[in-house]
């Protein structure tokens, strides 16, 4: 017999990274109940915000036995639990730099949480954010809601009156892999990317990687962004949003 997993999306959100923070979940039971979770904090950065949301998930989940499938847009969310906190726990909560590894309480919550599941399977799926999946979009709008210091009105009840199609799932949910380090003579085709670039309320920022460039529009409904690959492609790129760089 098939055993249905629970769905559970899950994201996070600050506006200024850090500045005013909000997370989301938004949990699927097989037996047909949908239950939104969200919450803010006056000062918070993104990565704590999407932590957040995972473990209050699982917290939530504590005492309702079945596997459980979790989609998120967080990279820095899924390679942690995965990967790299094994690593850290052998160097005692410090980076490969030697450095203290951040949000170290909230990847000991979380690792908890993950735990206390026993022989429950958690599966981490990848989701693109602002893709037009049904439940990424929700949890996000929930986040930025409390981010902005604004009650969202949470469901809790019958999947039937779910106004989202939340089991609408992507089909394709693996960790997109790093671009690869360019050779010294690299001319910026292929390889490593030239740049990423935003632009959000009328103001252009150019960006080394792209986790600076999505901090800045996630959660900016307008905001534009594309990654370039060479001089030219960013210049083509500025054309096309009509930014004149004088």
């Amino acid at each position: 017999m098939t055993v249905h997993p629970i769905v559970v999306f899950t994201d996070g959100a600050a506006k200024g990274n850090p500045g005013p923070g909000g997370w989301a979940a938004v949990i699927v039971v097989p037996k047909g109940r949908v239950i939104e979770l969200g919450g803010g904090a006056s000062t918070a950065t993104n990565n704590q915000m999407e932590l957040t949301g995972a473990i209050s998930a699982l917290e939530r989940l504590a005492d309702t036995r079945g596997p459980i499938a979790i989609y998120t847009d967080s990279t820095y969310l899924i390679k942690g639990i995965r990967e790299w906190i094994w690593a850290w726990r052998r160097r005692g909560w410090k980076t490969a730099e030697g450095a203290d590894v951040l949000n170290r309480d909230l990847w000991e919550r979380l690792s908890r949480a993950v735990t206390m599941r026993r022989d429950d399977s958690i599966e981490w799926h990848y989701v693109r954010g602002h893709s037009g999946i049904p439940g990424n979009e929700r949890v996000d709008d929930i986040a930025t809601t409390f981010a902005g210091g604004r009650q969202a009105d949470l469901y809790d009840g019958p999947l039937i009156g779910y106004p989202v199609p939340i089991l609408d799932l992507p089909g394709d949910t693996a960790v997109p892999a790093r671009p690869a380090r360019p050779s010294s003579t690299s001319s910026g085709r292929g390889g490593k990317p030239y740049s990423y670039l935003s632009l959000v309320n009328g103001t252009l920022m150019r960006h080394t990687t792209w986790a600076e460039c999505e901090r800045r529009v996630k959660g900016q409904s307008a905001a534009r962004f594309k990654k370039a690959m060479n001089a030219t492609d960013e210049a083509a790129i500025l054309r096309e949003w009509k930014i004149d760089r004088g």
